[in-house]
């Protein structure tokens, strides 16, 4: 039978912890939300002591959300517990974390203690804090350097003081799956009141183990996991959210379930990198952008073929409206017809045959493989006066800002001016009165790709026409140049058969 894996998230305060990452009050309450909507059954909403700022965000976040509990961090000091029981007011379900580091490394070197004061300390915190809560979750931090016989000590102490949770942390990203595991089936073994108190893991990502170092620990019997969107947070980041969720999903033998909504797991991440600044790296698990592409000819007629060739999730169960097929020199006859089918332009036998030998040419001299390129190889197949290359761009801010824009459409020439909120918004609405697509506009991300105030800027962007979406890239130091040419590249890779209109 399974049993509940009990999903804490901590985006807002481990993840915060990212330099350039901070979030306002108001961006915290809606990322609380989009949680809540996600399913995670605790959020861990700030450290109040720290700030007044963190303070004022546990507060109206308690306000905001009804169904998670609401979990303050706490150092082992009674004014930390103090300041986040009081920020804890108004939560329906409130919980304070509280702790202290376990390791050699950190009673020695950080808190210049002993093994029997650290004990003291711990049990002191549990118990104060419970004046206030009855929920209380008690971190051994650096429990992954721990010596196990006093891990064990502490744990136990702590559970007798009234915690209802105790997190085993592995705060270096230091150990291997195996090691972590153990820690945990230890505790379980050795504690004579575990079954008192819930296991949680609380992995970092140093070595990159952080989900394989949560999974051993579930496997050997935690049923709480501390996790962020998109593994953000100190260092090298946390476990990933996403990925503890969908590997669990995925291996049926693993003997716990969660409540979280899969399918909105890609919408909350591009959330996050949006409100954070933080782009998802392409090849990242689950929701990087290249998570469900396929560049290489083997793997794309397999695909097509059958998904579950090469894939393990459905794309839709995570929030991914489709695989996408990338062409490149390594891409097979089956992919450059899916691309040409969806352009509307059905070739086979010879005909297939010569177009795809011009493709390999181009293909091995061109990185990117665009819709225009393949229409280009198949002109005697198909009229292209529907295809769109931008000429000029102009703005200026006089008060008012305007901006200027020329488009080549097949061959003719088009212009158009039009004024925005900002020189990007004017550019676009400016293209927009030439060529009228039937699109949202979904996804737009902006990220510079090199150092200083010259820097280069790439830009990224998603169009949805009706449940298909169209991706947009360009790179420039000129960011509303950029825009504008991502806009009209994913203009471009709307198919023929469903081309915008032309004014």
């Amino acid at each position: 039978m399974s049993e509940k894996l009990w999903i804490f998230d901590t985006t807002l305060r481990d993840g915060e912890q990212v330099p350039g990452c901070q979030l306002n009050a108001q961006e915290k309450i809606v990322v609380a939300k989009a949680l809540e909507a996600l399913g995670v059954d605790i959020i861990e909403a700030g450290f109040p002591i720290s700030s007044p700022g963190d303070f004022n965000s546990v507060v109206e976040i308690s306000k905001a959300v009804s169904n998670p509990i609401i979990c303050a961090l706490s150092r082992a000091v009674e004014k930390d517990i103090e300041v986040a029981a009081a920020a804890l007011k108004y939560a329906k379900k409130g919980r304070i974390h509280t702790g202290i580091g376990v390791s050699p490394y950190h009673i020695q070197y950080k808190l210049r203690s002993t093994p029997e004061n650290i004990i003291e300390r711990g049990v002191k915190a549990v118990k104060f804090a419970k004046r206030f809560v009855e929920d209380v979750e008690f971190y051994a931090e650096d429990a992954g350097r721990a010596e196990l016989p006093f891990l064990a000590k502490i744990i136990e102490e702590a559970i007798k003081a009234g915690a209802t949770v105790v997190n085993i942390p592995d705060t270096t990203g230091y150990c291997l799956p195996e090691q972590y595991g153990a820690i945990i089936r230890y505790l379980k073994e050795n504690v004579s009141n575990i079954d008192k108190a819930i296991i949680s893991t609380h992995c970092h990502n140093d070595l990159g183990m952080a989900t394989a170092n949560t999974i051993s620990g579930i496997q050997n019997g935690a049923r709480q996991a501390e996790l962020t969107i998109n593994g953000i947070g100190e260092r090298a980041g946390n476990t990933s959210l996403e990925e503890v969720v969908m590997a669990i999903k995925c291996h049926q033998s693993i003997p716990v379930y969660t409540d979280i909504k899969t399918e909105k797991i890609y919408g909350t991440s591009r959330l996050i990198s949006k409100l954070m600044n933080m782009p998802v790296q392409p090849n990242k698990a689950i929701v990087g952008r290249n998570a469900f592409a396929h560049s290489s000819g083997i793997h794309q007629d397999g695909v097509l073929k059958h998904r579950e060739n090469y894939e393990i999730i459905d794309p839709k169960e995570v929030g991914v409206h489709e695989s996408s097929i990338v062409l490149t020199a390594r891409s097979g006859r089956a992919a450059l017809k899916h691309h040409l089918d969806n352009l509307g332009v059905e070739l086979e036998g010879e005909d297939l045959n010569k177009v795809y030998e011009e493709f390999l040419l181009l293909a091995d001299s061109k990185r990117d493989i665009g819709p225009k390129d393949l229409l280009a190889l198949v002109g005697k197949y198909l009229d292209e006066s529907s295809f769109i290359e931008l000429q000029e761009v102009s703005y200026q801010s006089n008060g008012t800002i305007k901006a200027h824009v020329k488009l080549k459409i097949g061959d003719k020439s088009h212009e158009a001016s039009s004024s925005g909120n900002g020189p990007v918004d004017a550019v676009l609405k400016a293209i927009e009165k030439i060529v009228k697509p039937h699109y949202v506009l979904e996804e737009f991300l902006i990220q510079a790709i090199t150092a200083g105030s010259d820097d280069v800027a790439k830009v990224h962007m998603r169009l949805m026409q009706g449940e298909k979406p169209y991706y947009g890239f360009a790179s420039n130091s000129d960011i509303v140049l950029a825009s504008a040419q991502a806009f009209v590249d994913a203009l471009n890779k709307i198919p023929v058969k469903d081309k915008v209109t032309i004014d």
